[in-house]
């Protein structure tokens, strides 16, 4: 298996919060050390209030990657139906190079096939069914890496796709063809089986799979139950905030959590 460092995400949830708020909470994660910095990419509060404040994932990641220095950044995760694939690659790429502030960029491109439906009828998406967006995030893939390859200036670097799902016959087949990263929900009996299924998609696509980065959420684990995951093979693990207070407390602690496993 390759070896990987452990990292502390922290997801920013763009929601019932003035965005003053988000820039300073986003300033201090850069700041405390987080390896990366989420949003998520919908139109409206996924709880609480369902008209409450809400701000879009893009051009906020746009501003995020200006303003901070050291934190990788992205969402996690965008929604491959909102927009063209070429023009999703020309905007990851100009966010990695607002990134990189003269060197590296920092973005990664986390996306998925989306499911918020409300998102969808709002904005005069077509929803479709479940199959059908990741049949159409499955098309996408290949089409940014392309137009990746054809852009002036190219990106700064290999730009990480991270793809979010657990769907064992799509979902785990996509991650294998095209991931760089894989978010999962799953408790570790469940990360277990479903590495298993990726391995057996990466055999089926010629690729070795260890390559792909183990992502998981922290919600309401405690560390005993992160070290397990740890132990399976997750290495990124994040935390999600909700504002408009953002408290830094638990990411303090999960730092010192990550620190211990370097």
């Amino acid at each position: 298996m390759t070896f990987r460092p452990v990292r502390l995400g922290v997801q920013l949830r763009p929601q019932h919060t003035p965005y003053e708020r988000i820039r300073d909470a986003a300033a201090e994660l850069d700041e405390l050390g987080v390896d990366v910095i989420f949003n998520w990419d919908h139109f409206y509060p996924l709880y609480g209030d369902p008209d409450g404040l809400h701000f879009e994932s893009w051009t906020m990641l746009a501003a995020i990657a200006e303003q901070t220095t050291r934190a990788e950044l992205g969402a996690l995760v965008n929604c491959n139906s909102y927009r063209n694939a070429n023009l999703q690659a020309d905007m990851a790429r100009t966010i990695d190079h607002i990134s990189a502030k003269g060197g590296t960029g920092r973005f990664i491109f986390g996306t998925g096939s989306g499911w918020f439906e409300r998102d969808y009828v709002e904005y005069g998406y077509e929803f479709g069914t479940v199959g059908g967006r990741l049949d159409a995030l499955a098309e996408a893939l290949p089409v940014i890496r392309d137009r990746w390859s054809q852009l002036n200036p190219a990106p700064t670097r290999d730009i990480p796709i991270l793809i979010g799902g657990g769907g064992e016959k799509k979902t785990l087949r996509i991650v294998a063809q095209h991931a760089d990263i894989w978010h999962s929900f799953a408790d570790v009996p469940t990360l277990e089986r479903k590495l298993g299924i990726l391995a057996e998609h990466g055999a089926a696509v010629g690729r070795d799979v260890s390559e792909v980065e183990i992502s998981v959420e922290i919600r309401e684990r405690t560390m005993q139950q992160a070290d397990e995951l740890h132990a399976v093979g997750a290495t990124l693990f994040t935390l999600g905030l909700d504002g408009p207070a953002f408290d830094m407390a638990p990411v303090r602690e999960w730092l010192s959590w990550r620190d211990g496993h370097r």
